[in-house]
């Protein structure tokens, strides 16, 4: 199973605007994301969500700055070289401003106007809660088209982000 990172930068406190990125090729293309990819072998997943972001937004965070809020499986039964556990994080201090690369195109969304239509079905289950503050730990199973949730299991945690 690939792990992955997945990182949103926000706006706010509360959180009112939360980047997210028009994935232009490859793995969710066509599809509005968090801010990540794959972690390599050997990499700790902190260190592997700092350079992702860096290298889709230009964007550059200190490890510090994460907060971990989701601990995400993916299953696709009928594409199971598609399963993924992912890391998801917060983060609400960056330097520079996003900006365009070859793999992402970047756009501010405010939280209640965020295209869950134009997103991974699975979004719409867990990512309003980590906006939220609160922490998640899913499982999302996907059925035959590869592209709709066919059974979630869904903890919300205690504790709001820190």
């Amino acid at each position: 199973m690939q792990e992955a990172t997945l990182c949103y930068l926000v706006r706010g406190e509360p959180i009112r605007e939360v980047l997210l990125g028009l994935k232009k090729g490859g793995f969710g293309a066509g599809r509005y994301v968090g801010i990540g990819g794959k972690v390599e072998p050997g990499e700790p997943v902190v260190r592997a969500a700092v350079r992702e972001l860096w290298e889709e937004t230009g964007v550059r965070a200190s490890e510090a700055d994460l907060i971990p809020m989701a601990h995400l499986t993916f299953l696709f039964p009928y594409r199971p070289d598609w399963d993924h556990l992912v890391h998801a994080f917060l983060v609400p201090r960056w330097r520079g401003e996003p900006r365009e690369s070859d793999e992402m195109e970047p756009a501010w969304f405010r939280v209640e106007a965020i295209p869950f239509d134009r997103m991974w079905d699975d979004s719409a289950y867990w990512l309003p809660h980590v906006l939220a503050g609160k922490r998640v730990r899913a499982v999302f199973t996907f059925g035959e088209d590869n592209e709709h949730v066919a059974k979630v299991s869904l903890e919300v945690l205690n504790g709001a982000r820190s």
